[in-house]
């Protein structure tokens, strides 16, 4: 068996994504490939990301535009970029994540980096993605893939690229559409929120009852679709203007343990990107990109039974960027430096209706008109000394923070990092990294307007910063590949929420977390080969809230881990049965919302079938066993459905779940 197969159907690869070629530098990052075909499922990044990288949770919010955590890290506390645009979601209650912004047919590949490590990204506290969408190709190519599965489940994408010596292009589509899954216990999304009701049926009731609307009770889970078109311009020798726009449309979105569901959710990103190479010696390029990101995301009450007595309740969010990021690479004297300028302005703007009409509620604000300004300088050196490889980062933000209510905000922070390679052989490899970064409050956190008028943000709040060490061992040769990685993280004013309180409801706090994850693939022969990953974290505060006693930090999921079987049964055709487990969740902080989940261990098996170069096709089956878990706990960062005489209500994950997909390639 050929190693770079394996690797390329796991989607598990431990590579340093670089501009510079450089001996791999892989303490703070792991890329993946061919991530549509991990993504069978659906298109949802965040779950082909959970099921492929050790360091990512996922956070299960609906049926589709999952969350992820990255070493128990989520929301600001982590970044995403899609071709260098920095991508925000509207909703302060992470019903349209940035990952949700672009689906899996539209990437090349995923750069996931872990720690405080990435300079050139505005706001990367604990780690981030990068996303690389498909580029234009000068000879044609197209891809057709359908995809099918249980609960209704049909999606459709296709895409196209080809061009000349003068410009170059390439086109994506894509359709899905889904029903309510059922757990293991058989119950659709519209099920679980009656049980818990039942449950608590003397508080949800009238204006508090969450259960969906009879004429809603069997409505479509989502509906998706997105496209993206890219035009690449040779205006010159080494010279190219670069072009592209994807835009997403979501509709009746059910997020089952929310109060509310998504109305629908549009979102853009637009991109002008001019690019040159072999400026003059030494200077070897200069990239300048403008980029917007825009997104509209109404959520309300609407399909609820609590509508029927309050009225069609609407919180109504947009956000919208705009940046601009200047770089520079240099090859002086074996030296590779990278110097740039990164500049965004971000609005965020929220305000609630009743029945359409903002009037009727009072018109009310969610997020008062609140703008977030970021400027930049950034730099980067790598240099080889032998067997040891060295890179040094810095960067220096000044951002601005305000608001039509309450007062602005001015922060000013200077992060830098050092990571190290020492290359013990061909086949061994030492590394380590030595980070700092920030990242400043959202606007959610500063100035939350609940819809009954309280200021649930905290106006004053500092900045956080993360300061973090990252030690691994690394072994790769024929017979088998091993990688583990450790890390201590020391957070800083973190920001955290502190259930029940109505008002100024955030606040900085000290907090520490510490882990490791563990990767090996072996090959036991030509044709089979084992894969495992495990990863561990635990998060403490320095001190419980006041008025509290618990120190555990929220979000942070225990020990879980993945062994796969794989048999290449002939060329470009495999088949992999795999379990993945947890173990129970009781590290728990119970006084803000968690809750002791249950540990579980699911079986899941496919087959990838190559009938030519031309066609090829997957049928799988997911927890095959039909077991009734969740993943996801209930910190109160998210507003769900509380009965408050039962723990907040958990949403299953899916049951047992058939699928196929069908790839065409010209």
């Amino acid at each position: 068996m050929k190693r770079t197969i394996t690797l390329s159907l796991l989607v598990f690869s431990s590579l340093y994504a670089s501009e510079i070629e450089l001996a791999p530098i892989s303490v703070e990052s792991t890329t993946l490939t061919d991530v549509a075909q991990n993504a069978q499922v659906s298109a949802d990044v965040a779950q082909a990301l959970a099921d492929s990288v050790p360091s990512i949770d996922m956070s299960r919010r609906s049926g589709i535009a999952n969350d992820i955590f990255i070493r128990g890290q989520k929301r600001d506390n982590i970044s995403v970029e899609v071709d260098g645009t920095k991508i925000y979601g509207a909703c302060p209650n992470r019903m349209d994540p940035p990952v949700s912004h672009i689906v899996a047919n539209q990437i090349d590949s995923i750069e996931i980096i872990t720690g405080p490590y990435d300079v050139t990204t505005y706001g990367n506290l604990s780690g981030g993605v990068k996303i690389k969408t498909k580029q234009p190709t000068k000879d044609f190519k197209a891809s057709v893939n359908l995809g099918f599965g249980s609960w209704n489940y049909k999606k459709f994408g296709a895409s196209a690229s080809g061009g000349n010596d003068f410009i170059r292009m390439t086109a994506t589509v894509s359709t899905e559409s889904s029903d309510q899954y059922h757990d293991g216990n058989g119950d659709s999304l519209a099920q679980q929120i009656d049980k818990y009701q039942a449950a608590n049926s003397a508080t949800l009731v009238g204006s508090k009852d969450p259960r969906l609307q009879p004429a809603y009770y069997d409505m479509p889970a989502y509906t998706k679709k997105s496209a993206m078109a890219k035009a690449f311009i040779t205006t010159a020798k080494d010279q190219e203007l670069r072009l592209s726009v994807t835009a997403n449309r979501s509709e009746n979105v059910l997020y089952a343990n929310s109060k509310m569901d998504a109305l629908y959710d549009d979102s853009n990103i637009y991109s002008v990107e001019y690019n040159i190479d072999n400026v003059a010696k030494g200077y070897k390029n200069i990239n300048l990109q403008y980029y917007h990101s825009d997104v509209d995301h109404p959520m309300g009450t609407n399909y609820r039974n609590s509508s029927l007595a309050t009225g069609n309740i609407k919180n109504w969010l947009t956000t919208n960027l705009d940046g601009i990021k200047l770089k520079n690479s240099f090859d002086i004297n074996s030296y590779k430096l990278l110097i740039g300028l990164d500049a965004s302005n971000r609005k965020w703007n929220g305000h609630y209706e009743k029945n359409d009409s903002a009037a009727l509620i009072g018109y009310k604000k969610s997020i008062d008109n609140a703008v977030t300004k970021n400027t930049a300088l950034f730099a980067k050196l790598d240099k080889n000394f032998g067997a040891f490889n060295l890179s040094l980062g810095t960067r220096v933000d000044d951002t601005i923070i305000t608001n039509d209510s309450y007062q602005d905000n001015d922060y000013h922070s200077v992060g830098a990092n050092i990571l190290g390679t020492y290359n013990l052989n061909q086949e061994n490899k030492i590394f380590f990294g030595i980070g700092q970064a920030y990242r400043v409050p959202d606007a959610r956190e500063l100035y939350f307007f609940s819809s009954m008028g309280n200021l649930v943000g905290t106006p004053d709040l500092k900045n956080v910063r993360n300061q973090e060490v990252d030690l691994g061992y690394e072994i790769n040769n024929d017979s088998f590949e091993f990688k583990i990685k450790t890390f201590y993280s020391k957070l800083k004013d973190y920001i955290y929420i502190q259930k029940g309180v109505a008002v100024n409801a955030f606040q900085n706090i000290d907090a520490y977390i510490y882990g490791g994850e563990a990767s090996a693939s072996v090959y036991l022969s030509d044709d089979i080969s084992l894969d495992m990953s495990a990863a561990y974290k635990r998060g403490k505060k320095d001190a419980p809230l006041a008025g509290q006693t618990n120190t555990n930090l929220a979000d942070i999921a225990p020990l879980e881990g993945e062994i796969a079987l794989n048999y290449e049964y002939a060329n470009r055709s495999m088949a992999t049965i795999d379990t993945m487990m947890r173990k129970r969740w009781t590290q728990i902080d119970d006084e803000n919302g968690e809750q002791v989940l249950a540990g579980w261990a699911i079986l899941n098996a496919k087959i990838k079938h190559a009938v030519s170069k031309k066609f090829d096709f997957t049928v799988g089956m997911n927890n095959i066993l039909n077991k009734t878990y969740a993943r996801s706990n209930t910190y109160a960062d998210l507003v769900l459905i509380s009965g408050g005489t039962t723990d907040v209500m958990l949403m299953n994950e899916p049951g047992r779940y058939f699928y196929t997909n069908l790839d065409f390639k010209f």
